[in-house]
């Protein structure tokens, strides 16, 4: 589609959505599944200067109705049919504006409402100004080796969500560089998508998708691709070199956060696991904390008043910042240290080591009922032998008092691992009831 089909499009909705009641200042609600509905209705509220709420088309309607009622838009896009398939990357849907009883103008200078992924509680309303997001765009396109004009972006990562949504389709718009969303995230349906054109292509995503495309036996030869960059998790070792060697590709990550966006990245994967501050992009590290700079709190509604402090967001993830090289690197959330009998334990190591063990191909570990590890295993006779294989790695009380199986690991709608220890052990509750030797105590924690 072209830039000037695509303003088109976006000046008829906004006259549709004035005619519906929508005003400067008013707020609106999308719904919408990644399709050029959802683009054009985002930029259509913006057009109109409006505050723009983005909510993923996966959720319930459960907890669509707990949003609309944290939020009160007070119209809401959606489509008009239930949408369908979960490996699909790109959607053709007819959508309706519908006005809502109690939506209210915004309260705030924020033109975009996101919701946190909630992937070790409940969701956060942040709210990004008009600023912010400039801001964030101009850290984009001073990032050596980020896609540029003239190059190929395919968008893996969801468009309702800070990754694909500033760095995918924002960026790309501002940048005048083609956003390629595949019909399909399927492997056959990503490398598709790279090879349809003839210009450096960049595959935006998370670790997750990367896993898949790397674990592909014979991948194609795709000349045009230049790398992948994942956000949110740390990507196994063991996928990178399937990766690299796979594609002859690089593969970079990004680190950064709902609250601000893209905080520090190593687009070529040479500084791992280190990376380098985003331009213009103020960053310390305090007791172990990962600190940024804003210049205003990112949360709307009930706010944590320890959180934002004198300029300054605790990001809750440890980290440690080499002055010497000026990088910084990542340790995991700080909240997963525990102390077991006394004795500090982090759930990162032992998620790492577990990760780490051959046959596995995914590993949670939580603190619940002791130390808990949730996995997925290639075959059974992995699993059956993962306690032994877990006791020669790490030490008594570092080792999860139980292990379970798991068909599939739960995501947050941004491809995030789910650390809640009720969720998964739902879900280990819901997979195959595995016979009693399949059920094993790794170590008591005394």
């Amino acid at each position: 589609m072209s830039r000037d089909e695509l303003r088109r499009l976006v000046v008829e909705q906004q006259r549709s959505l004035s005619a519906a009641g929508l005003t400067a200042g008013g707020t609106l609600a999308v719904r919408l599944p990644p399709s050029l509905s959802c683009v054009v209705a985002m930029l259509a509220g913006w057009r109109g200067g409006a505050q723009v709420a983005l909510l993923d088309y996966r959720l319930t309607t459960h907890e669509v109705g707990k949003a609309v009622a944290r939020l009160a838009p007070q119209l809401v896009v959606e489509p008009v049919a239930d949408v369908t398939g979960t490996l699909r990357g790109f959607f053709d849907v007819d959508a309706r504006t519908t006005p809502l009883r109690g939506g209210r103008p915004a309260a705030s200078d924020h033109v975009l409402l996101q919701l946190s992924s909630g992937s070790t509680g409940p969701s956060k309303v942040i709210g990004r100004t008009a600023g912010s997001l400039l801001t964030e765009l101009d850290r984009y396109a001073a990032l050596e080796g980020f896609p540029g004009r003239g190059e190929r972006t395919v968008v893996l990562a969801s468009i309702v969500h800070v990754l694909g949504l500033v760095g995918g389709l924002l960026h790309g718009l501002a940048a005048g560089s083609e956003v390629v969303l595949p019909a399909r995230q399927t492997v056959d349906g990503i490398l598709k998508a790279v090879a349809a054109g003839d210009r450096p292509t960049t595959i935006l995503g998370v670790p997750s998708q990367a896993a898949v495309l790397a674990a592909a036996r014979t991948p194609p030869r795709l000349p045009h691709l230049r790398r992948m960059i994942t956000g949110g998790e740390l990507v196994k070792e063991s996928v990178r070199e399937r990766f690299t060697t796979g594609y002859g590709a690089e593969l970079g990550v990004m680190y950064g956060m709902t609250e601000a966006g893209v905080i520090a990245t190593d687009l070529t994967g040479a500084d791992r696991p280190a990376l380098t501050p985003a331009p213009e992009m103020p960053v310390r590290v305090e007791n172990g904390e990962i600190l940024l700079g804003l210049p205003e709190n990112p949360y709307v509604g009930l706010r944590d008043p320890t959180r934002y402090v004198e300029g300054w967001l605790r990001t809750k993830d440890a980290g440690t910042f080499d002055d010497a090289t000026g990088l910084l690197t990542v340790h995991g959330r700080l909240d997963s240290q525990v102390s077991i009998g006394g004795l500090k334990v982090d759930l990162t190591e032992v998620e790492a080591s577990i990760c780490a063990l051959p046959g596995v191909s995914e590993a949670v570990v939580v603190h619940g009922t002791g130390i808990e590890a949730f996995v997925m295993v290639d075959e059974q006779a992995v699993f059956d032998g993962l306690a032994g294989s877990v006791a020669a790695r790490l030490a008594p009380y570092k080792r999860p008092r139980s292990l379970n199986l798991l068909t599939e690991l739960p995501r947050t709608a941004t491809g995030k691992p789910v650390r809640d220890a009720q969720v998964l052990r739902a879900a280990a509750k819901s997979a195959a009831t595995p016979s009693p030797a399949h059920s094993h105590a790794a170590g008591e924690t005394r």
